[in-house]
């Protein structure tokens, strides 16, 4: 079985009581007519409520600690060198229309490093953890990515860019290439859990463009205690910064990104 450390076990109670509020409010979710207006608002309102929870927890245990937060923004702590960045509801459309995917994320940074990472879904009830150096793990289970080596093997992740974010032309002219050279493509619209599910060997590669830091910040370190190898669509490592993500295990990893350089 594998031991958690103290952080990761602050850092999994914060998800878990999070979690409550979420599967009493999507229970609710459910029932609502989608429309724009209120059950937007109700999951607005989900999203402030489990951030809450989770700020409120973590504090307690470190109260030293600063937050990156998706509805708080920054908030400076005593303690520069480290910071909490923290999605309260990754997949919050999903939410809205009653999907039963989404997650809480969780990381912690050090000195601009990622070391721990948590990213657990309530409704099928897995924690995701990592700590830097000592392994990925859903559970009580050990994560490695794929073995696979070939593209046309590979079942291929993404996000894609809707309504007026992001640069659809630029996102189809990558989209084509892993089409043609895949086995196949899933849009499931939760950053997190995709780069979970890659860290498990569910899906063998991730990209995507636009993301914030809470959207990846705990399914890099995931994927890279898993064995994966991540980088921004340059090949860099600035992906926090840039909102780019290429990951995969190392074969595929490369693989992808002279396909990318080639459209």
């Amino acid at each position: 079985m594998a031991t958690r450390s103290a952080l990761i076990n602050v850092m999994a109670a914060a998800c878990l009581k999070a979690a409550r509020g979420l599967k009493r409010d999507f229970g609710e979710v459910e029932q609502l007519q989608v429309s724009v207006k209120g059950p937007g608002e109700f999951v607005s309102a989900a999203d402030v409520a489990a951030e809450r929870v989770l700020k409120r927890e973590l504090t307690k245990a470190r109260p030293n600690f600063g937050f990156l937060a998706e509805e708080s923004g920054f908030q400076p702590g005593r303690d520069t060198s480290h910071r909490f960045i923290v999605d309260p509801l990754d997949g919050t459309t999903n939410f809205l229309h009653g999907l039963p995917h989404f997650a809480i994320s969780v990381a912690l940074e050090h000195e601009g490093k990622l070391v721990a990472a948590t990213v657990y879904d309530p409704i099928k009830d897995e924690m995701f953890w990592a700590e830097k150096g000592l392994g990925a793990y859903v559970n009580d289970r050990r994560l490695r990515v794929s073995a696979r080596r070939n593209l046309a093997d590979a079942l291929i992740a993404t996000g894609i860019p809707f309504r007026d974010r992001g640069d659809h032309a630029h996102y189809l002219k990558t989209l084509a290439p892993v089409m043609r050279a895949t086995s196949g493509v899933r849009r499931w619209g939760v950053a997190s859990l995709d780069l979970a599910y890659l860290a498990a060997g569910r899906f063998d590669a991730f990209w995507e463009f636009d993301l914030k830091p809470w959207d990846i910040a705990a399914g890099l370190l995931l994927v890279r205690e898993a064995g994966g190898d991540v980088s921004d669509m340059a090949g860099g490592q600035d992906m926090l910064g840039t909102g780019s993500v290429l990951a995969a295990n190392p074969t595929l990893h490369d693989a992808l990104r002279r396909l990318f350089a080639a459209t």
